[in-house]
């Protein structure tokens, strides 16, 4: 997101007098902020989009917060959720965390540390916009794959899975890494305990060390309670540390101490706690030549590659494709409105013949946009290559259906730029249109990560989506 100051905050509790105040003091520091008094409320003022963050309280009648979290995660999983409780135990945050909450608030609030925490929400969401939820493993059973490079990968996990030895996931952007180290917890002794994901290049280093580590009450402005760190949410789990390689070198030596030593000390804080903790990493980087280029400490990579494991490519592994697009169409039809919802023998051989710079994470993205645009329940070949050809770098020739360019005359200028924009601009409204103002299924919908669609809007002067 562009700027904090335009987020859409949504906040829920069903004491009406404790609701405004709270909403009263978001929308003073620049927020668009809106109060509902339940859990049934919220999901209502969902429906009709416009929320890039919730704080509900946890304990409401009827739906209470952590309801609303579940059903949340459920229909809009990369909306960052904050709780806010009178009972602010490290139970219950261990609890909220391992539901899916982003954050948890204690009452009595304070005005910094609400805003404080809002804001390193919607920039944690960036992130996780940039990097949309790849394919989830099976309910009943490991991740979709047969193909000979998964059942290697997947050899590995589970062999080292029943033990403490960290394992680093290496391999390209949405090749599945978060979902291996998942598969990995689920398969571990610890798979009753928590699963904590950090995603190390979404935030400064400031806010990277208050996440990992917490902070005692009055370590910074805004820290008016003491607040435990993602190591002590996930003590007796596995804690995930997702893009390791773009942690900076102040970081690594954190780490270093971490992994290494397995303590941590709060921010603010005289004495050293112990991290009970299985250590998971993944990185698409090249950590032997940073090492080399001195960018990443050599000391740090070999307490991290105990075991690497390698997920493998879409290319490399196109037997999957069938089974991979038949999971995703199934879920994402549920998702969005559409149950029953198949995929045509033709449309499969189309998507197993299509390129996937993407991986994993492009496919699933794809096939979103095709069920949405779909006209029927089966989806056939030609819808497949409609959306193919809409893609960045498709040629000419394959998108002549597609709605030419707009005029000289219809465009606000002759400039090949303001052309670009007005083109930009038609396309940004039809998806929000499409969307019913929902920007998450706007920006799945243009093949762009949330933070692109925000930055668009700013770009292309839309105040009103």
């Amino acid at each position: 997101m562009s700027s904090p100051t335009r987020a859409r905050v949504l906040v829920v509790d069903d004491d009406r007098a404790v609701g405004m105040v709270l909403t009263a003091l978001i929308s003073q520091a620049g927020h668009q902020a809106r109060y509902v008094g339940s859990g049934a409320e919220a999901l209502a003022a969902l429906a009709s989009g416009g929320v890039d963050v919730i704080v509900s309280d946890v304990r409401m009648p009827g739906m209470d917060g952590m309801e609303l979290l579940a059903e949340v995660q459920r229909k809009h999983s990369d909306l960052p959720v904050i709780l806010l409780t009178a009972h602010g135990t490290v139970s219950l945050a261990v609890e909220a965390m391992k539901n899916g909450a982003t954050d948890f608030l204690t009452k009595p609030f304070d005005r910094d540390e609400v805003l404080f925490t809002i804001g390193k929400a919607l920039t944690g969401a960036k992130d996780a916009a940039e990097k949309p939820p790849e394919a989830a493993p099976s309910k009943d059973g490991p991740i979709v794959g047969t193909s000979e490079a998964m059942r290697d990968a997947m050899k590995r996990l589970e062999k080292a899975a029943p033990t403490m030895a960290t394992v680093l996931l290496r391999g390209e952007s949405g090749t599945g890494k978060e979902v291996a180290a998942r598969e990995l917890h689920r398969l571990s002794p610890r798979a009753k305990g928590p699963f904590v994901a950090v995603h190390c290049g979404a935030l400064p280093d400031n806010l990277l060390e208050s996440e990992l580590f917490g902070y005692e009450k009055g370590a910074f402005t805004g820290a008016t309670n003491r607040k435990p760190g993602r190591v002590e949410l996930a003590s007796g789990g596995t804690l995930f540390l997702d893009e390791i390689g773009d942690v900076t070198p102040a970081v690594q030596v954190k780490l270093l101490r971490l992994l290494q030593e397995r303590e941590f000390q709060r921010l603010g804080a005289t004495s050293s706690e112990k991290a009970d903790v299985r250590f998971v990493a993944a990185t698409h980087r090249n950590l032997e030549q940073m090492v080399k280029e001195g960018a990443f400490r050599e000391d740090l990579f070999y307490r991290l590659n105990v075991v690497p494991v390698v997920m493998p490519a879409l290319r490399d592994r196109r037997v999957d494709v069938p089974a991979l697009a038949t999971r995703f169409v199934a879920r994402l039809g549920e998702a969005n409105g559409r149950p029953g919802i198949v995929l045509g023998p033709d449309a499969m051989r189309v998507l197993e013949q299509a390129d996937w710079p993407g991986n994993v994470r492009e496919l699933q993205n794809f096939l979103e946009r095709v069920v949405v645009f779909a006209d029927g329940d089966v989806i056939g070949a030609s819808e497949i290559e409609r959306e193919l050809a809409s893609r960045p770098g498709a040629s000419p020739s394959v998108s002549s259906e597609r709605p030419s360019a707009p005029t000289s005359a219809s465009v606000s200028g002759d400039t090949l730029d303001a052309q670009r924009k007005d083109a930009e601009r038609a396309a940004v409204r039809e998806a929000l249109g499409k969307a019913k103002g929902n920007r998450t299924l706007a920006a799945r919908l243009l093949g762009v990560s949330r933070r692109t669609l925000y930055n668009k809007l700013d770009e292309l002067g839309i105040t009103d989506a």
